[in-house]
């Protein structure tokens, strides 16, 4: 099942997703992010939306493994 996830990103981290330097995200994962989950990056500065926003399908998806500093109940995303 394909999921869409809208999530808030900041300027600074929203420039390097623009750009390709940037190619996962860090999250609480309290979505359960799955690989084939559509999901919205949206601009969020200042307590509002800017009106940039990224769309992208997770690719891969990082989880449940702490001995390597991955906290509990966080994840890391891929596109």
């Amino acid at each position: 099942m394909n999921i869409k996830h809208e999530l808030k990103i900041l300027p600074q981290y929203m420039e390097d997703v623009i750009t390709g330097r940037k190619t996962f995200e860090l999250r609480k994962n309290d979505r359960d992010f799955q690989v084939g989950d559509t999901f919205i990056l949206r601009e969020w500065e200042n307590g509002a939306y800017t009106g940039r926003h990224f769309i992208q399908a997770i690719s891969y998806v990082l989880k449940d493994c702490p001995e390597y500093g991955l906290a509990d109940g966080y994840c890391i995303f891929g596109w």
